[in-house]
């Protein structure tokens, strides 16, 4: 008679709960990017809290790998049902899941993917594609002959896993078109960007390369390069930066930025946590990859960006 049970009504009457572990880095700011995704993950919550769910969020400092390590320990000691984690940290990631799989814990991933890993699935933009949309944007907007700065505001940048996606497809943009005009791409990698030196290093090599006329910031902190720009009046620069977070967004509207590339952090953060409940509870089958639109926001169609 094609009966199935109420899995939820289930769930509900044998008052089972269910414990989620969350793996964050911690935001550097108040309005600073890795606070949306909680946004999300508080939404998601207060759907499915009724079904016995608990939700235990740990965060990690995003220039300490070590920090990572300690909350990933206390995770696997707290054994959850299962693990929602960015792994931000390419090396301490890879350890991490190797004892989760131990553990037979599904874990998901959010913000950055990690190839052939048993993830149940991976909710966040494509790093790769999106480092090929933004060689392609400045490889239209600025003259031939220019060089690119690719500017990395990151310590230990080959462990992380993100960063490094977006610069693969940076390259691998320029090295399949225009092979008649190549461009020059210098990499500057800048490991504390409230250092003093770090914006003497930026001033310094803008002003000794003036056929820079392209940056790319690899992450959410374009607005340390903004200030830079305005103080010293670099100008006849286009600059490409991530995330529409609110110091970016000051920057866009002057127009010493010229692209933010957004990923939807909120849905990202919500659609992980649902995903994570219909594998768990509901026994559902989720799709191994759920990219992320890769949106494109300038300071015309900013007002209309929801």
């Amino acid at each position: 008679m094609e009966y199935q049970p109420n899995i939820l009504a289930s769930t509900l009457a044998s008052k089972k709960t269910f414990s989620f572990a969350l793996l964050f880095p911690e935001p550097i700011s108040p309005e600073a990017y890795w606070n949306k995704p909680m946004i999300g993950v508080r939404k998601a919550f207060q759907e499915i809290q009724q079904y016995g769910i608990n939700i235990n969020i740990h965060l990690f400092k995003q220039s300490d790998p070590q920090t990572f390590k300690i909350e990933a320990d206390q995770i696997l000691k707290d054994n959850p049902e299962g693990v929602v984690l960015a792994p931000f940290f390419s090396r301490e990631s890879k350890e991490f899941i190797l004892e989760l799989k131990k553990r037979n814990i599904p874990y998901i991933f959010i913000d950055s993917n990690i190839k052939d890993s048993d993830k149940i699935s991976y909710i966040g933009q494509d790093s790769f594609q999106s480092g090929m949309l933004a060689a392609k944007l400045l490889d239209y907007s600025i003259p031939e002959n220019s060089s690119i700065l690719i500017l990395h505001f990151a310590k230990q940048l080959d462990n992380m896993n993100h960063l490094v996606q977006r610069e693969k497809g940076f390259y691998e943009y320029f090295q399949s078109v225009n092979q008649n005009e190549k461009r020059n791409l210098i990499i500057l990698e800048i490991p504390d960007p409230n250092d003093p030196i770090a914006t003497d290093k930026i001033k310094t090599t803008i002003l000794s390369k003036p056929e820079i006329k392209g940056i790319f910031v690899t992450n959410s902190q374009v607005y340390y390069l903004g200030r830079i720009l305005e103080q010293f009046e670099l100008t006849g620069i286009r600059v490409i930066g991530h995330d529409l977070i609110n110091e970016n967004i000051a920057f866009l509207k002057k127009g010493i930025v010229d692209f933010l590339i957004c990923q939807r952090p909120e849905e990202q953060g919500y659609r992980a946590i649902i995903s994570l409940f219909e594998y768990l509870i509901l026994k559902k089958e989720v799709n191994n990859e759920n990219y992320t639109s890769i949106d494109i926001i300038t300071k015309e169609n900013l007002d209309y960006y929801k």
